[in-house]
């Protein structure tokens, strides 16, 4: 059950991933649905506000979802200050996810920048657990610099995965770097798959998104193989309230997750 009012939310676990990130595991509600790879939660500090956190871990047997949050506001700046055994407001899960249903059998190629890594998680996770269903894996990911780079105690798990290839870069590489140096979209050339026979998923900064898109397009990739994570100023998470209007959309409603040729009308109309 979906409701507009916020539940109780248990946190079991907080994880420090950088200087200005933290992962907050989340005992869901007994009243709420298990997400899907994509989706999102609306977390709710009491007396402080409310905001939109994708879901970067789940575990379904403990129904316990991760919640990776960058102090950037004011309400994500407050859950600095939240621990373990804290309660928390809970709304969701809201929101059209990644399209796994659609890529049994196909290549995945995700192409992730900074804080956009989380919401893809889940999908590394997916491809993990059922390996055998679907083809080749392909991980792409920057960051600013190798303090930036998130989660990083698990790349040799992600390395580990039959048929799985990973890269990751960063713009500025510190003293002992020894990986990629460069934008995430310099890694594109390594995309290795059949386009007709792939899916690419994208998520991170909108002109990230941008050039990485462009780069799908020109090795092949069809505007109804790319899916598109936004971020928008979602506040209701229903469609309601109208601040992530896009066109006729809305963002919490009819994405976060949209195929390029969906959303292309009113997103970089005159780059693509």
């Amino acid at each position: 059950m979906t409701t507009l009012t916020p539940l109780k939310a248990l946190i079991t676990r907080v994880r420090t991933e950088t200087w200005n990130i933290k992962t907050y595991y989340v005992k869901l509600p007994d009243e709420a649905k298990l997400p899907k790879p994509g989706q999102f939660n609306m977390l709710y500090i009491h007396g402080v506000g409310e905001v939109p956190i994708s879901i970067s871990d789940l575990d379904e047997e403990s129904r316990i979802a991760a919640h990776t949050v960058r102090f950037v506001g004011s309400v994500t700046k407050t859950f600095e200050l939240l621990k373990e055994g804290d309660i928390i407001g809970f709304r969701g899960p809201y929101g059209i996810g990644w399209p796994m249903d659609a890529m049994i059998n196909k290549n995945i190629v995700l192409i992730a920048g900074g804080i956009g890594l989380p919401p893809l998680r889940p999908v590394i996770r997916e491809v993990a657990r059922n390996r055998s269903a679907y083809g080749k894996l392909i991980i792409l990911y920057g960051a600013r610099t190798p303090e930036d780079l998130l989660f990083t105690y698990e790349y040799s798990d992600y390395e580990s995965i039959p048929d799985t290839e990973f890269y990751v870069t960063v713009d500025k590489p510190s003293e002992g770097w020894k990986n990629n140096v460069g934008f995430v979209t310099n890694l594109i050339k390594y995309v290795d798959v059949n386009p007709s026979e792939s899916y690419a998923f994208v998520c991170g900064p909108e002109i990230m998104m941008k050039f990485a898109t462009q780069e799908l397009l020109k090795r092949g990739f069809k505007t109804n193989k790319i899916y598109l994570s936004l971020e928008r100023r979602m506040k209701c998470g229903v469609g309601l309230c109208g601040h992530c209007q896009m066109g006729p959309y809305f963002v919490c409603k009819h994405g976060p997750v949209f195929p390029l040729w969906f959303i292309s009308k009113y997103f970089w109309v005159d780059q693509i």
